[in-house]
């Protein structure tokens, strides 16, 4: 069998990777994903409590190659952040100025943004989809990179790119090693039903066993508001907290939120994942990027995880093109060190932030409390420091790739 050859090899077919793959066909780079997972196991037809917050620059990079017009309608605008510690007074409360109608996000349930890039992915004019599929044999020189897939088909290309999330193969195939830890917390994801309207807002309520976060979506049943959960709780609760029944669990969500949504009831499955950091020591090797969580995992505490990835994809597209419109290969080494540092110290500070508040919420008693109290509320009097939570909360932060500011490269 010939090999088909492309600029970019793609190994990944999750947000991250689909993404990557439909930015650079509009650019006119050919690329490859290739995925082991069954289309139909990722385009389930029922909603299974995941979502995801599109930051406004995520949603100015799909708006610029074309994913936004899919999404339409089917998601919710996060008009306002709401942070407190636990229910006591000394809030921080972030929402756009009133010129200004960019919502801080988007929430969208997994399904729904899945389904969107699969459909574009499928147009893409220079994309070509591997699913299900897999590599048998990987081979990067000097020279380029071929990959032999379970199929038979043999693919060459310039560059390999690693976006199969956080157990990625390639990372570790390229012996880049992983700077972790585990948080002793798991989260519980589901989503409530409840009488009052979120208005748009987004809870981030801080408790010493960990955040409990309410997050806005667009009603299922006419009538009815909802909104995500994402309840992080100790590891050695967590058993105990799904063994509940429905009613039990209902009354122990409604002690966190204190009845300001009214009377809740569950709207979705309950699902569960442990919690855990990780940053590789490098995101590039010979003719080799990583992106998303292949490259780092941060807590949920802020709905960045995906996002960063997003930015990711935003960067390693500028660098591809613009190399390529220099006569540059997408896999030269020149451009992998842009890469690296372009998106190095923007996924550590990011990292590091989100760690070190978990952790500072976490002590318990009363004079932490009283302090961090003091801190929201003295932010929230802030405006240049306040501004600058909004910024990163909606990834306008740091220096933007061209793409999160919604132009094409």
């Amino acid at each position: 069998m010939d090999a088909r050859s492309f600029d970019v090899i793609i190994m990944g077919g999750g947000l991250v990777g689909l993404t990557l793959g439909i930015g650079l066909s509009a650019h006119g780079v050919s690329c490859a994903v290739i995925d082991p997972a069954q289309p139909e196991a990722t385009l389930a037809p029922n909603f299974d409590g995941r979502v995801s917050s599109i930051s406004s620059a995520s949603w100015k990079l799909f708006q610029a190659i074309g994913i936004a017009e899919r999404l339409e309608g089917k998601g919710c605008a996060i008009e306002r952040i709401w942070v407190s510690d636990g229910l006591q007074p000394g809030t921080l409360d972030f929402a756009p100025p009133e010129d200004d109608d960019t919502p801080m996000g988007i929430m969208f349930e997994n399904r729904e943004t899945r389904r969107a890039l699969r459909e574009c992915a499928e147009a893409a004019e220079h994309l070509t989809l591997y699913q299900p599929d897999s590599a048998v044999e990987v081979h990067r020189s000097l020279e380029g990179v071929s990959v032999t897939l379970a199929s038979g088909a043999k693919l060459s290309g310039s560059l390999l790119v690693g976006a199969e999330g956080r157990a990625s193969p390639t990372r570790e195939a390229a012996g880049i090693t992983v700077a972790k830890w585990a948080y002793d917390h798991v989260a519980i994801v589901t989503a409530f039903h409840h009488e009052v309207d979120h208005a748009g807002t987004a809870y981030e309520i801080f408790y010493p066993g960990g955040p409990f976060a309410l997050l806005p979506m667009q009603p299922a049943v006419p009538g009815k508001y909802r909104s995500a959960v994402v309840w992080t709780v100790p590891s050695a609760q967590a058993p105990a907290m799904l063994k509940l029944g429905e009613r039990g669990f209902l009354a122990e969500a409604q002690k966190r939120i204190g009845g300001f949504l009214g009377e809740i009831s569950l709207a979705g499955p309950r699902s569960s994942y442990p919690l855990g950091y990780h940053r590789a020591a490098r995101i590039t090797d010979t003719r080799l990027a990583l992106a998303g969580d292949a490259a780092h995992g941060i807590h949920p505490i802020a709905g960045q995880g995906v996002n960063l990835g997003f930015r990711d994809v935003a960067a390693l597209i500028e660098v591809i093109v613009d190399g390529m419109r220099l006569g540059l290969e997408p896999g030269d080494a020149q451009l992998l060190t842009r890469y690296q540092r372009w998106r190095s110290l923007d996924t550590l500070s990011v990292t590091m932030a989100m760690g070190g508040l978990v952790r500072l919420f976490d002590v318990p008693g009363r004079l932490p409390s009283l302090v961090r109290r003091a801190g929201l509320a003295a932010v929230q009097k802030a405006g240049p420091l306040k501004s600058r939570f909004m910024n990163e909360a909606r990834g306008t932060s740091g220096a933007l790739p061209r793409l999160l500011a919604g132009e094409m490269v």
